[in-house]
């Protein structure tokens, strides 16, 4: 106790400096704060768009290796190169038994349809495209698109007939409006007429310019491929479950199953290494704060020395000493993390309560993406405290090393 009062003493007779040090330890920290619940904010946002606009688990019709040869097994030397898995024009074997597997243990809903690559032509212009036959209840339970509708509705697809929903900006480069028939030819050469009967805009140039949707079974005629199905999309109640439902699925079933980690691991790689840079810049800030810390307890221990001397004379060990101006930085460090704390609450309350106009991925942003948790001023007031504790060690540790009668012979 008697330590502490005379840190605080220290402290408090060097007023300015020591008001600069903790600001700037405050300001550190404030905008640490802020800055990771900004980033934070925009990375669980752009996640939870990436998890609600594209399938948990995605099984297409393909082999992940090519199938093992003859040769191999027989001669422990070979060795084959180049090998690409084979194309089946019927797609995943036996759909029904699949999907009944899957539903069976499944913890989400799933739809099953066929994928197939064409063109729509209307008027005299043309646009390569997916077109992708569904059945519309499966398909209602497992896509977000049922809600990114412009114009028309997902539901007339369930009316049958040949209807066809497709992205709005394939519609504009097609020219064509809704009620307006065009033209589907698939790779094989089917040819098959459809009426526009919805229009949706996800914000995705990809979907939005590139896909289009028809019934299972008239894509399944289109294609010239009765009965296939080549892509079973999965959407689970858990989306980070997703990688051993895949695992499990691509065991049982042979075809690939890709989780939405997989399908997007440069972008979730790129998120990690923006989180770095995050946080080296909180560090950086610290440190910067830290000199100052460092400046301050370092002059109170040379114009203290003979006060030190008094001390070690009086029986405090170099042990107090030390732990006397290390108390100093460290007061220093958390007063300015509490103030910091203040400042960044408050940043993040403004920042979050900024309003703007701005549609993003087919939907309306109105204020920025904040994220608040607590392990941001944790690991804020945590980077300023130990900086706090180095800069204070520094000094502390010559301080206590200092000998007394060297001090009081005037020897320093």
């Amino acid at each position: 106790m008697l330590l502490l009062d005379i840190a605080i003493t220290h402290i408090a007779g060097r007023t300015r400096q020591t008001l600069v040090a903790v600001l700037g330890v405050a300001v550190g920290v404030g905008f640490s704060v802020g800055m990771a619940a900004l980033m934070q904010g925009s990375q669980d946002d752009f996640i939870e768009q990436l998890v609600n606009t594209m399938p948990h688990v995605q099984i297409k019709d393909e082999q992940r290796t090519a199938t093992r040869q003859p040769a191999e097994d027989v001669f422990t030397a070979a060795a084959i190169y180049g090998l690409r898995p084979t194309e089946d024009p019927r797609g995943i074997i036996n759909p029904n038994a699949a999907v009944a597997w899957l539903t069976a243990w499944t913890p989400g809903s799933l739809s099953a349809g066929l994928r197939i690559q064409g063109v729509i032509r209307y008027s005299g212009n043309e646009v390569g495209a997916a077109i992708i036959g569904i059945e519309p209840e499966m398909e209602r339970k497992v896509s977000s698109i049922v809600e990114d509708f412009v114009e028309g509705d997902f539901d007339t697809l369930s009316e049958g007939g040949n209807n066809i929903v497709m992205g709005r900006r394939m519609a504009e480069r097609l020219g064509a409006r809704l009620g307006d028939t065009v033209r589907a030819v698939s790779s094989s050469g089917g040819t098959r007429d459809f009426r526009i009967m919805g229009l949706f805009h996800t914000g995705s140039n990809a979907r939005d310019e590139g896909e289009a949707y028809v019934l299972l079974k008239n894509a399944q005629i289109l294609s010239q491929r009765p009965n296939a199905v080549n892509d079973i999309r999965i959407r689970l109640a858990d989306p980070y479950a997703a990688p051993s439902v895949a695992r499990q699925a691509e065991a049982r079933l042979g075809y690939r199953a890709v989780a939405w980690q997989e399908a997007n691991e440069g972008i979730l790689e790129a998120l990690v290494v923006r989180n770095t840079i995050m946080y080296t810049v909180v560090a950086a800030i610290m440190l910067v704060a830290g000199f100052g810390i460092f400046n301050i307890v370092s002059t109170i221990t040379h114009e203290k020395s003979r006060d030190i001397a008094i001390m070690k004379s009086l029986g405090f060990t170099q042990g107090d000493m030390q732990w006397l101006f290390m108390m100093e930085g460290l007061a220093i460090g958390l007063t300015g993390s509490l103030l910091g704390w203040m400042l960044g609450f408050t940043l993040t309350y403004v920042l979050s309560g900024i309003e703007f106009e701005l549609n993003a991925a087919g939907r309306d942003m109105t204020q920025l993406p904040v994220a608040w948790s607590f392990a941001h001023y944790a690991i804020a007031a945590g980077f300023a405290v130990l900086s706090s504790a180095v800069a204070g060690y520094l000094p502390a540790r010559k301080a206590a090393r200092l000998h007394p009668v060297d001090i009081i012979r005037g020897a320093t």
